[in-house]
């Protein structure tokens, strides 16, 4: 059984899969986390492009394609990849390897086994796995979850019987819904929810508001069974915050700003108008 997902451990924990193959792996640090897994002879790690941190020296890497994505065009099309890094134990002694959450975020260990063999999780929130893992990038049928953003219905769709590392922003919280039970989350702070799960859209708000942004216009409406896993700080909020701090304190700090742009338009104007009288001359 893989370890809990809400915790840290600095001792390796044992992950025994249903062939009874048995996989030690830790996870290290707090915020910005990397989960070392241990390979024997001619064990394997499928783990996403750009993730792998250091590896031992009897571990090759290949990159792949991924043949199984139901949603390959889409993906590309957001800029998604369609590939995979393979991390190969080719050695006759154990290695490992390490493996990086892309931002500051927390590593989630999810034994398939234990959820029904399948989890519908969040974009890029698959980092790599272990044994009978697949990960297909599906878009929902339902026209109603189709909102203003990827994230709305191009989602990740994980499944088998292996351990799967997905990444959360921010802090975790797992809720465990009873049948029936109905839980209001924003819909880019979910991370992943059980198959079981029914997920509906709600739109707090005139078309007009969810149309031109803004926070907390879109929230999803889950009824259990099932488990969800919530994340505190997603990374498109994140990057959004870095971006208003790097841009904000220049107009702050400088009460022209606007009067300089106005004079630049001003001035571009009077060269194009000299120009067009000059060439009439």
């Amino acid at each position: 059984m893989a370890a809990p997902f809400f915790s840290t451990p600095f001792q390796p924990f044992v992950y025994q899969s249903p062939q009874d193959a048995v996989t030690p792996f830790q996870i290290l640090g707090g915020e910005a986390q990397i989960v070392q897994i241990m390979l024997k002879p001619q064990e394997k790690v499928i783990a996403k492009p750009g993730s792998m941190c250091y590896m031992s020296g009897s571990i090759q890497m290949e990159n792949v394609y991924v043949p199984e994505n139901e949603a390959g065009i889409w993906q590309w099309l957001f800029g998604k990849t369609l590939t995979s890094i393979v991390l190969h134990n080719t050695g006759t002694t154990d290695g490992f390897v390490g493996i990086a959450a892309p931002t500051l975020a927390r590593i989630l260990p999810i034994d398939l086994a234990l959820f029904g063999g399948q989890m519908l999780c969040q974009p890029d929130a698959f980092l790599c796995s272990i044994n009978d893992v697949k990960v297909n990038n599906a878009v929902d049928p339902r026209a109603r979850n189709v909102i203003t953003s990827a994230e709305g219905f191009l989602r990740q769709k994980v499944s088998g019987q292996g351990l799967a590392f997905i990444v959360g922003g921010g802090s975790v919280v797992q809720k465990n819904l009873e049948v029936g039970e109905v839980l209001a989350v924003d819909v880019s702070s979910i991370v992943s929810v059980s198959a079981s799960v029914n997920v509906q859209i709600k739109y707090n708000g005139p078309m007009r508001r969810v149309v031109f942004g803004g926070d907390n216009l879109v929230t999803a409406v889950l009824t259990g069974p099932g488990i969800v896993f919530i994340q505190s700080m997603p990374f498109h909020r994140l990057s959004q915050r870095i971006a208003r701090a790097v841009t904000s304190p220049n107009m702050r700090d400088n009460p022209k700003f606007f009067l300089q742009i106005a004079i630049f338009f001003f001035l571009a104007y009077v060269v194009v108008v000299s120009s067009l009288i000059l060439t009439d001359i």
